[in-house]
């Protein structure tokens, strides 16, 4: 059983009818959740709502969890899933082409992802402002990918999961999330290299 002891206790707490078990399991990751989604959908509006919506689903289908993996893991698949087909549901999330910089091999797109969309905040005033900016640039190369391959590079790149752990997530193939994984960062040098050029 991968759960850890105090999700353990509070899932059984909730099943055997104390309802603020289930609170404290929503507040100890809401805001986890909420960040990956806003990260894979980009509008804090429908990341609320779908963060709400992943809750719901806990909470409808905690009977079925098993602890074969983590609570977290499995929230976390339930709410990546929800996002995906979100994102394919709603044509208000195509992303139009983009303009990009400079060619960037993966360790700098994956450095230049984790500084500037991680929930980490710049204390100089000079630096805020170059941060924004190119949190900016980044939320738009990452937007211009499909959201198959936005997730995993959340999953891995800004989040730092294990390939196995984004398999467990994504319910694919180990072999799928490296190939994913390879596109997306090569599409995402190619979308830097517009936007920066």
């Amino acid at each position: 059983m991968h759960v850890s002891i105090n999700d353990a206790v509070l899932i059984e707490q909730y099943r055997n009818g104390d309802s603020e078990a289930m609170e404290q399991l929503v507040l100890k990751y809401q805001n986890r959740i909420y960040n990956v989604i806003l990260k894979i959908c980009a509008d804090p509006d429908d990341a609320a709502e779908l963060t709400q919506e992943t809750f719901v689903k806990v909470i409808e289908n905690l009977d079925k969890f098993e602890g074969r993996s983590g609570f977290y893991t499995w929230t976390f698949r339930i709410a990546v899933n929800l996002t995906l087909n979100y994102c394919q549901r709603n044509s208000k999330l195509a992303f139009k082409s983009l303009d990009a910089e400079q060619q960037q091999d993966d360790s700098q797109v994956k450095q230049v992802l984790k500084d500037f969309l991680s929930d980490d905040s710049s204390p100089d005033p000079a630096a805020e402002v170059q941060s924004k900016e190119l949190y900016r640039i980044m939320a738009r190369t990452l937007m211009g990918l499909d959201e198959a391959h936005r997730a995993v590079i959340v999953l891995r790149d800004i989040e730092g999961m294990s390939y196995a752990r984004i398999a467990e997530v994504l319910d694919v193939e180990l072999g799928t999330v490296r190939s994913r994984l390879s596109r997306a960062r090569s599409k995402m040098r190619d979308i830097l290299e517009d936007i920066l050029r």
